[in-house]
Protein backbone atom coordinates (compact mmCIF):
# COMPACT_ATOMS: atom_id res chain seq x y z
CA UNK A 1 0.00 0.00 0.00
CA UNK A 2 2.03 3.70 -1.04
CA UNK A 3 1.96 6.20 1.12
CA UNK A 4 -0.60 8.17 0.26
CA UNK A 5 -3.08 5.30 -0.09
CA UNK A 6 -2.52 4.56 3.17
CA UNK A 7 -3.11 7.63 4.69
CA UNK A 8 -6.56 8.40 2.67
CA UNK A 9 -7.54 5.13 4.24
CA UNK A 10 -6.43 6.54 7.76
CA UNK A 11 -8.83 9.57 7.01
CA UNK A 12 -11.61 7.26 6.49
CA UNK A 13 -11.49 5.36 9.21
CA UNK A 14 -10.54 8.22 11.49
CA UNK A 15 -13.75 9.55 11.18
CA UNK A 16 -16.51 6.89 10.68
CA UNK A 17 -19.62 8.37 11.84
CA UNK A 18 -19.48 10.69 9.53
CA UNK A 19 -19.52 8.58 6.34
CA UNK A 20 -22.83 8.59 4.74
CA UNK A 21 -24.95 6.23 2.60
CA UNK A 22 -24.15 3.92 0.76
CA UNK A 23 -21.52 3.05 3.00
CA UNK A 24 -18.21 1.26 1.65
CA UNK A 25 -15.84 -0.82 3.03
CA UNK A 26 -12.75 1.03 4.10
CA UNK A 27 -9.21 0.24 2.89
CA UNK A 28 -7.26 -1.06 5.95
CA UNK A 29 -4.48 1.82 7.12
CA UNK A 30 -1.73 -0.85 7.03
CA UNK A 31 -1.15 -4.30 5.44
CA UNK A 32 -2.84 -6.99 7.07
CA UNK A 33 0.20 -8.85 8.17
CA UNK A 34 1.51 -5.58 9.76
CA UNK A 35 -0.15 -6.55 12.92
CA UNK A 36 2.26 -10.24 13.44
CA UNK A 37 3.00 -11.29 15.32
CA UNK A 38 0.67 -10.04 17.93
CA UNK A 39 -2.72 -10.69 15.42
CA UNK A 40 -1.84 -12.77 12.52
CA UNK A 41 -2.32 -12.18 8.84
CA UNK A 42 -5.24 -14.38 8.04
CA UNK A 43 -7.32 -13.13 10.88
CA UNK A 44 -6.97 -9.57 9.49
CA UNK A 45 -7.58 -10.54 6.16
CA UNK A 46 -10.56 -12.77 7.05
CA UNK A 47 -11.98 -10.34 9.38
CA UNK A 48 -11.82 -7.50 7.52
CA UNK A 49 -13.04 -8.92 3.65
CA UNK A 50 -15.39 -10.98 4.97
CA UNK A 51 -17.03 -10.21 8.20
CA UNK A 52 -16.25 -6.03 7.71
CA UNK A 53 -17.60 -6.31 4.45
CA UNK A 54 -20.76 -8.33 5.55
CA UNK A 55 -21.80 -5.86 7.80
CA UNK A 56 -21.36 -2.58 5.27
CA UNK A 57 -23.50 -5.15 2.86
CA UNK A 58 -26.37 -5.80 5.11
CA UNK A 59 -26.46 -2.59 6.70
CA UNK A 60 -27.14 -1.23 3.38
CA UNK A 61 -29.44 -3.91 2.34
CA UNK A 62 -31.51 -3.07 5.68
CA UNK A 63 -31.63 0.43 5.31
CA UNK A 64 -32.40 0.47 1.24
CA UNK A 65 -35.20 -1.76 2.50
CA UNK A 66 -36.56 0.39 4.81
CA UNK A 67 -36.23 3.40 2.45
CA UNK A 68 -33.15 5.24 4.23
CA UNK A 69 -31.23 7.01 2.62
CA UNK A 70 -28.88 10.19 3.18
CA UNK A 71 -27.80 9.29 6.56
CA UNK A 72 -24.97 9.74 7.94
CA UNK A 73 -23.95 6.46 9.84
CA UNK A 74 -23.51 8.91 13.32
CA UNK A 75 -27.52 9.93 12.57
CA UNK A 76 -28.08 6.09 12.39
CA UNK A 77 -26.39 5.25 15.47
CA UNK A 78 -28.02 7.97 17.49
CA UNK A 79 -31.37 6.85 16.39
CA UNK A 80 -30.76 3.46 15.93
CA UNK A 81 -33.28 2.05 17.71
CA UNK A 82 -36.06 2.76 14.95
CA UNK A 83 -34.31 0.55 12.76
CA UNK A 84 -34.53 -2.61 13.75
CA UNK A 85 -32.22 -5.33 14.58
CA UNK A 86 -30.78 -5.68 10.78
CA UNK A 87 -29.47 -2.02 10.92
CA UNK A 88 -28.23 -2.15 14.87
CA UNK A 89 -26.33 -4.71 14.23
CA UNK A 90 -24.78 -4.24 10.69
CA UNK A 91 -24.59 -0.64 10.89
CA UNK A 92 -22.99 -1.12 14.67
CA UNK A 93 -20.58 -3.63 12.79
CA UNK A 94 -20.09 -1.36 10.17
CA UNK A 95 -18.93 1.45 12.85
CA UNK A 96 -17.27 -0.87 15.48
CA UNK A 97 -14.86 -2.37 12.85
CA UNK A 98 -13.74 1.26 11.04
CA UNK A 99 -13.02 2.52 14.17
CA UNK A 100 -11.29 -0.58 15.32
CA UNK A 101 -8.90 -1.01 12.16
CA UNK A 102 -7.38 2.65 12.97
CA UNK A 103 -7.02 2.04 16.61
CA UNK A 104 -4.05 -0.22 15.68
CA UNK A 105 -1.16 -0.38 14.17
CA UNK A 106 2.49 -2.29 14.48
CA UNK A 107 4.30 -3.05 17.43
CA UNK A 108 6.20 -0.18 17.94
CA UNK A 109 4.42 2.48 15.58
CA UNK A 110 1.60 3.32 18.12
CA UNK A 111 3.05 5.73 20.41
CA UNK A 112 2.39 6.05 24.12
CA UNK A 113 -0.86 7.64 25.79
CA UNK A 114 -0.51 11.82 26.19
CA UNK A 115 0.03 13.04 29.47
CA UNK A 116 -3.32 14.25 29.27
CA UNK A 117 -5.02 11.57 28.57
CA UNK A 118 -2.94 9.62 31.51
CA UNK A 119 -3.97 12.56 33.46
CA UNK A 120 -7.67 11.82 32.64
CA UNK A 121 -6.67 7.97 33.71
CA UNK A 122 -5.07 8.84 37.02
CA UNK A 123 -8.07 11.25 37.78
CA UNK A 124 -11.02 8.83 36.46
CA UNK A 125 -9.81 5.13 36.48
CA UNK A 126 -7.01 5.07 38.95
CA UNK A 127 -4.15 5.10 36.66
CA UNK A 128 -3.00 3.32 33.92
CA UNK A 129 -2.48 -0.38 35.61
CA UNK A 130 -5.78 -0.24 37.18
CA UNK A 131 -7.47 0.88 33.83
CA UNK A 132 -5.79 -1.84 31.50
CA UNK A 133 -6.99 -4.28 34.28
CA UNK A 134 -10.91 -3.01 34.21
CA UNK A 135 -10.51 -2.68 30.68
CA UNK A 136 -8.95 -6.39 29.89
CA UNK A 137 -11.42 -7.75 32.62
CA UNK A 138 -14.40 -6.12 30.61
CA UNK A 139 -13.08 -7.63 27.39
CA UNK A 140 -12.63 -11.09 29.31
CA UNK A 141 -16.10 -10.72 31.19
CA UNK A 142 -17.99 -9.94 28.06
CA UNK A 143 -20.42 -13.34 27.76
CA UNK A 144 -20.47 -14.95 24.41
CA UNK A 145 -19.49 -11.90 21.71
CA UNK A 146 -19.32 -7.81 22.01
CA UNK A 147 -16.65 -5.58 22.40
CA UNK A 148 -14.51 -3.16 24.98
CA UNK A 149 -14.49 0.61 25.17
CA UNK A 150 -12.78 3.38 26.66
CA UNK A 151 -14.94 6.22 26.55
CA UNK A 152 -15.38 9.91 27.20
CA UNK A 153 -18.90 10.35 28.59
CA UNK A 154 -21.06 13.47 28.50
CA UNK A 155 -19.38 15.27 31.37
CA UNK A 156 -15.95 14.77 29.94
CA UNK A 157 -15.02 12.04 32.27
CA UNK A 158 -13.20 8.43 31.11
CA UNK A 159 -14.93 4.96 31.29
CA UNK A 160 -14.62 1.31 30.11
CA UNK A 161 -17.32 -0.22 29.51
CA UNK A 162 -19.00 -3.39 27.47
CA UNK A 163 -21.30 -3.69 25.07
CA UNK A 164 -23.07 -7.20 23.26
CA UNK A 165 -23.10 -8.10 19.68
CA UNK A 166 -22.09 -5.23 17.84
CA UNK A 167 -23.87 -2.65 19.66
CA UNK A 168 -21.55 0.31 20.81
CA UNK A 169 -21.96 3.19 23.37
CA UNK A 170 -23.01 5.99 20.52
CA UNK A 171 -26.23 3.69 20.09
CA UNK A 172 -29.59 5.37 21.75
CA UNK A 173 -29.63 1.69 23.11
CA UNK A 174 -26.57 1.51 25.15
CA UNK A 175 -26.47 1.28 29.21
CA UNK A 176 -23.82 3.90 28.95
CA UNK A 177 -23.20 6.45 26.93
CA UNK A 178 -20.05 8.09 25.18
CA UNK A 179 -17.99 8.93 22.76
CA UNK A 180 -15.16 6.00 22.16
CA UNK A 181 -11.49 6.35 22.26
CA UNK A 182 -10.46 3.03 22.67
CA UNK A 183 -12.35 -0.38 21.09
CA UNK A 184 -11.63 -4.10 21.75
CA UNK A 185 -13.47 -6.30 19.73
CA UNK A 186 -13.56 -9.92 21.58
CA UNK A 187 -15.83 -11.60 18.91
CA UNK A 188 -14.23 -15.04 17.93
CA UNK A 189 -13.63 -14.71 14.55
CA UNK A 190 -10.72 -11.71 16.02
CA UNK A 191 -9.16 -13.88 17.68
CA UNK A 192 -9.85 -17.84 17.12
CA UNK A 193 -7.67 -19.01 14.28
CA UNK A 194 -4.37 -17.46 16.31
CA UNK A 195 -5.74 -18.05 20.32
CA UNK A 196 -8.04 -20.66 19.83
CA UNK A 197 -10.50 -20.15 22.74
CA UNK A 198 -7.61 -18.20 24.86
CA UNK A 199 -9.21 -14.37 25.23
CA UNK A 200 -7.55 -13.57 27.91
CA UNK A 201 -3.95 -14.04 25.78
CA UNK A 202 -5.45 -12.72 22.57
CA UNK A 203 -6.34 -9.18 24.82
CA UNK A 204 -3.01 -9.20 26.52
CA UNK A 205 -1.18 -9.21 23.61
CA UNK A 206 -3.33 -6.83 21.93
CA UNK A 207 -1.99 -4.07 24.22
CA UNK A 208 1.85 -4.21 21.81
CA UNK A 209 -0.95 -2.70 18.61
CA UNK A 210 -2.85 -0.16 20.57
CA UNK A 211 -2.52 2.75 18.11
CA UNK A 212 -2.21 5.37 21.15
CA UNK A 213 -1.77 8.06 18.95
CA UNK A 214 -4.69 7.72 17.54
CA UNK A 215 -6.39 7.25 20.72
CA UNK A 216 -4.88 10.30 22.05
CA UNK A 217 -6.24 12.35 18.86
CA UNK A 218 -9.63 10.76 19.59
CA UNK A 219 -9.25 11.96 23.61
CA UNK A 220 -8.77 15.68 22.41
CA UNK A 221 -11.69 15.91 20.12
CA UNK A 222 -14.37 14.40 22.50
CA UNK A 223 -13.08 16.81 25.22
CA UNK A 224 -13.31 19.77 23.18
Amino acid sequence: MSSITSTLAAAVVAAPIAATQPFVLPEMPYAYDALEPHIDAKTMEIHHTRHHKAYVDNANAALEAQGVTGKTLGQILAEVSKYGAAVRNNGGGHYNHSLFWNLMAPAGKGGEPSKELLAAIDRDLGGLDAFKKAFADAAVKRFGSGWAWLIVTADKKLAVVSTPNQDNPLMDIAEVKGTPILALDVWEHAYYLKFQNKRGDYIQTWWNVVNWNEVNRLFGEAIK
